[in-house]
This record gives C-alpha cells, sequence and structure tokens, in this order.
C-alpha cells in the first residue's frame, strides 16, 4: 500500500472511533496522534531501508511534536487510531495489527535488555484503554479488550477482556458497537477483586452472624445465596476459567461440610 493510502485511511479512521472529529482539516491540523503516526509511515519506511539513524531522527522529532514515542521498528497495521496521543510509548519489536485502538498513556513495553522479540503483538480490532501496560513478547487476539490502567504481562486469546494488576481474564455483559464495528464502552468492565472482596465481606458477616445466634453452622446457601465470586469468569474461551471453577466448586464442597 502507497504511503498515501495509508495516510488516508489512518485519517479517516478517526471520524469512526471519536466523536469529537468534525472535519479533516481539523483532525489533520490537531490531532497529535495522527501526527505521530503519519511521521511514523515515514520513518518505518526509512529503517526497513537501514537508513536507521534519520529514521530515528524523525521518530525523535515525532515524539517532541506529539509526545506520542513510536519506535520506528515497530510494525503497525492500518487506520491504529491514537486517542489523545499523550505519552503512549510504542517499542521496536512491537506488533499491531489492523483497526486497533489505544488511549492515552498505553505503554508496549519490553520487559528485558535481550535483543530480539521482547514486546507486545496486538492482534486486530484491539482496544487499550487509557494508562494501559502490555509489557513482554506476549500477544493478545484479536478483538481483545485491555482496561484502563491494566498491566498485562500474560497471553489474553482473542474476543476477551483483561482487567488489574496483574491483568486477569474477566467476561464482559453484551458490548454497545459503534455503527462502524467499533465498540467504545471501555468503561464498562467487571471489578474482579472488588466481586472476590464483596464476597468475602458477606461470608464474614453471615459467621458473625451465626457467631452472635450461638450456632456453629454454616450452610452453603446462606453464604453464597447471592454471591457468585466466579461469575465474571469468561469460561469458555479464556485460560484460568476452568481453574476458577474446580476451585469454586472444592470451595463449595467444603462449605457443604461445615
Amino acid at each position: 500500500m502507497s504511503l498515501l493510502s495509508e495516510w488516508r485511511e489512518d485519517l479517516g479512521c478517526v471520524f469512526q472511533r471519536d466523536p469529537a472529529a468534525r472535519s479533516r482539516l481539523e483532525v489533520l491540523t490537531t490531532y497529535p496522534g495522527v501526527h505521530a503516526l503519519m511521521l511514523y509511515r515515514i520513518s518505518h519506511r526509512l529503517w526497513l531501508r537501514e537508513w536507521r539513524y534519520p529514521a530515528r531522527l524523525l521518530a525523535f522529532f515525532a515524539r517532541l511534536l506529539s509526545n506520542v514515542d513510536i519506535h520506528p521498528g515497530a510494525r503497525i497495521g492500518a487506520r491504529l487510531f491514537i486517542d489523545h496521543g499523550a505519552c503512549v510509548v510504542i517499542g521496536e519489536t512491537a506488533e499491531i495489527g489492523d483497526d486497533v485502538t489505544l488511549y492515552h498513556g498505553v505503554t508496549l513495553g519490553g520487559t528485558s535488555w535481550r535483543k530480539g522479540k521482547r514486546h507486545p503483538t496486538l492482534g486486530n480490532g484491539v482496544m487499550v484503554g487509557a494508562g494501559a501496560k502490555i509489557l513482554g513478547p506476549i500477544s493478545l487476539g484479536d478483538h481483545v479488550r485491555v482496561g484502563a490502567n491494566s498491566v498485562v504481562v500474560q497471553d489474553v486469546p482473542a474476543n476477551c477482556t483483561v482487567v488489574g494488576i496483574p491483568g486477569k481474564v474477566v467476561r464482559l455483559p453484551q458490548a454497545h458497537l459503534s455503527p462502524y464495528g467499533i465498540d467504545l464502552d471501555h468503561h464498562l468492565i467487571p471489578d474482579p477483586v472488588g466481586k472476590a472482596i464483596a464476597c468475602l465481606l458477606a461470608r464474614i458477616d453471615v459467621l458473625e452472624r451465626k457467631v452472635e445466634a450461638g450456632s456453629g453452622r454454616v450452610s452453603t446457601a446462606d453464604t453464597y445465596e447471592t454471591c457468585e465470586p466466579d461469575n465474571q469468569f469468561c469460561e469458555v474461551d479464556c485460560p484460568g476459567a476452568a481453574i476458577a471453577l474446580v476451585a469454586s466448586a472444592l470451595r463449595r464442597s467444603s462449605n457443604a461440610g461445615l
């Protein structure tokens, strides 16, 4: 694809994912994420032609202009959208698929000083929320969503959402897609840690009531009637779900013997 065609697609995708965009002139002149990406397209071509210093120099200029640091060696697909464009870092060996959205403060970073692949790979249609860090040579499948401020250090399969520190795969309610098929409701994410804490508090409350009443027996129904700590896991597609379900079953069996 020609450079001009890539620029045209990078510019056009903004209107699909940012309701504040009003005109091509406005986007072209006031969107730092677009500026950074357009200059990256040039620096990456220089990098591939072994003109490494000019490529790095142009990337440095793009960083000064946009506050977005994209290494010219990174591989970025079509129609990447960097919203707001503040403090985004994309490392040298990072790979990004088509139709990816990155919000401000996102880091695609490495975890090693060794040469070779040390940055993440993002599939098509991935959305990474503000402040999220994706670290190491891991892979995120197509249409993965990363919650704001999450730290992801393990592979995530396609069509799942990961939240928290370290990132945990969770299941979401029905997504609300824009007319272009891009899910912008990245704030509608569950809180598995908060849910677990709420369940623990509920259990403590039941135990305290039983102790005050002088009863030494706690029924599973009383403890877990309204609390399902594992119901956020993506039970079919995502790793860790089977372990969580087995642990839940063992816990329930243990409680039933009290």
